[in-house]
């Protein structure tokens, strides 16, 4: 009985909540760019894994008076250089590039970040998990959040507990009311996916918390899949609490 109503719940999610395609400004075989809202762009690159097959993975790009910030890298050095040079042909600087967690899907293009001189930002947690493997680090870390600037306006970071992994970041652009939720958030009809690091019991108290803390929010970007509303948070809370 319980499984029924959670499956009756799900679905009841599921057609509730509004999901949206990105409008795209910019499409290879390796790397996707489309907007999102005025200043926010979603960025989706590809990595090969042997439990999932192709993944689609994405990250955000705040854009602001010529400057962006973007929230996590490409998922390898060479499509990160691509979304690089592609801001560089808007004429847009990218002021920093934020890893939300310590996953490949995060940090893989770190590097070409780095040689162009854009400094890095991650949770102490990420860059202490990274330090044991062979892989570039963020160079800036704080414990629970901070701010950025982009332009004249400001950029949330902000850990809210473990989920997906113990070390994941959301990352929010209060102007817009719009939440880069990262792997932590699942897009609407996402199965559970990768729980090799994570904290499933965790998982939807974190998300409730930032629920509460950002109840405005009008647009999520997941790390996975399609963007839409607040309902990617009840969605998530529901998928996890079962």
């Amino acid at each position: 009985m319980q499984k029924n109503l959670f499956s009756l719940l799900i679905v009841l999610l599921v057609l509730s909540c509004k999901t949206k395609e990105k409008q795209m400004a910019y499409k290879t075989d390796s790397l996707e760019i489309g907007m999102v809202t005025e200043h926010t762009y979603q960025h989706t690159s590809f990595l090969e894994t042997e439990s999932f097959g192709r993944v689609a993975c994405n990250g955000m790009i705040v854009v602001n008076n010529g400057e962006a910030i973007v929230f996590d890298t490409p998922t390898n050095n060479m499509v990160s250089k691509e979304l690089i040079d592609w801001l560089d042909t808007q004429d847009i600087t990218v002021k920093a590039i934020v890893a939300t967690h310590f996953h490949d899907d995060c940090v893989g293009g770190l590097k070409t970040f780095h040689e162009r001189g854009i400094p890095s930002y991650a949770n102490q947690e990420t860059i202490r998990l990274l330090a044991g493997k062979e892989a570039e680090i963020p160079q800036n870390g704080f414990a629970d959040f901070t701010e950025l600037r982009v332009g004249s306006k400001k950029v949330v970071l902000d850990f809210m507990g473990a989920g997906h992994t113990n070390d994941n970041i959301i990352g929010y652009f209060p102007s817009e009311k719009i939440m880069f939720g990262g792997c932590l958030i699942k897009s609407i009809g996402a199965g559970k996916g990768n729980l090799e690091d994570a904290n499933v019991m965790e998982w939807p108290k974190t998300v409730s918390k930032i629920k509460s803390k950002y109840p405005n929010t009008s647009i999520i970007v997941p790390g996975h899949g399609n963007y839409g509303d607040g309902g990617l948070l009840d969605y998530t809370i529901a998928l996890f609490k079962d």
